[in-house]
C-alpha cells in the first residue's frame, strides 16, 4: 500500500528517519560519521532547515529539524544523500541506494513533545545498549545541549532557550530532564507517528527515574554496532 503523501507544516518542527537501505550499515567508522555531519550542515542552511537535535546509529539517523518551505525537508535529505551516499559508495568500493526508499517523519505539534523527542532521539544509543548513558556516545546533539560542546550546525529552539537565562543555566535544565524515564506509553506514540507520518498527540508525563543512569564521562569516539533494539522497524 502506498504511503500517504506528507503534510509537512512551513516552521512546524519535523522528526525525521532515515534508514540504511535492508537494514545494512551506513556508517562503518567515525570517519563515515563526520563527513555526514560535515554534509549536513553545508545543506542546512540550502534547504532552508534549522537542525535542534540528532543523533547517527549504526543503519539509520534520527532529525529533528523546522522547515522553514514545505519542501525544505525534502531538499534537505536529497542533498544530504547525494553528498554522502556518493562519498560512502566510493570510500566502501560498493554501488547502490544506501538508504531504503523515502524517509520517515511526523510533525511535532505540541510543546511538550517538541524536548520528549529530543529525549527520544539522543537516547536513541542508551535503549540499544550501546551506552549507559547519552553523554558516553559522541554521535548526538546531546553534548552540545548538555556539556555545552560546540557544534555551529544546530539551533536553539525557542523552547531549549526558554529553558534558562543563558546556555549554562539550559544546559543544566534540559540535562535534568534525562534523569526522568521518557515512559513507553510516549515511545510508542513517537514510534507511531513517524511510521505513519502522523503528528503525536500530547505525551503522557515522565514516569519516575531512570535507574543506574548516573553521567559517565564524556569518550573519544565510538563505533556502534549493529542489532540495537532501535535498529529495527519500528521507529
Amino acid at each position: 500500500m502506498p504511503r500517504p503523501p506528507r503534510q509537512i507544516v512551513a516552521d512546524m518542527p519535523l522528526h525525521i528517519v532515515q534508514r540504511g537501505h535492508d537494514r545494512a550499515a551506513c556508517f562503518r567508522s567515525d570517519i563515515d560519521r563526520q563527513m555526514y555531519l560535515t554534509s549536513l550542515a553545508a545543506a542546512l542552511p540550502h534547504a532552508e532547515c534549522a537542525l535542534h537535535a540528532y543523533v547517527l546509529m549504526t543503519n539509520h539517523v534520527h532529525l529533528l529539524v523546522t522547515p522553514h518551505a514545505s519542501d525544505s525537508a525534502a531538499r534537505l535529505t536529497i542533498a544530504v544523500g547525494r553528498r554522502y551516499v556518493r562519498y560512502f559508495n566510493d570510500r566502501h568500493a560498493r554501488s547502490g541506494p544506501l538508504w531504503e526508499g523515502r524517509y520517515r517523519s511526523s510533525r511535532i505539534d505540541s510543546d511538550r513533545y517538541f524536548l520528549a523527542c529530543c529525549r527520544y532521539i539522543e537516547t536513541n544509543p542508551v535503549r540499544a545498549g550501546m551506552v549507559r548513558h547519552p553523554a558516553e556516545y559522541p554521535w548526538s546533539s546531546f553534548r552540545a545541549h548538555v556539556l555545552l560542546r560546540d557544534e555551529p550546525w544546530l539551533t536553539p529552539h525557542s523552547l531549549h532557550l526558554a529553558l534558562g537565562k543563558d546556555k549554562r543555566a539550559q544546559a543544566r535544565a534540559y540535562g535534568q530532564l534525562f534523569d526522568l524515564d521518557i515512559g513507553a506509553d510516549t515511545l510508542s506514540r513517537i514510534r507511531q507517528a513517524t511510521r505513519r507520518g502522523t503528528s503525536v498527540s500530547q505525551p503522557s508525563p515522565p514516569r519516575g527515574r531512570l535507574k543506574n543512569r548516573s553521567p559517565a564521562p564524556p569518550e573519544r569516539g565510538h563505533d556502534g554496532r549493529l542489532g540495537d533494539v532501535d535498529q529495527n522497524p519500528r521507529v
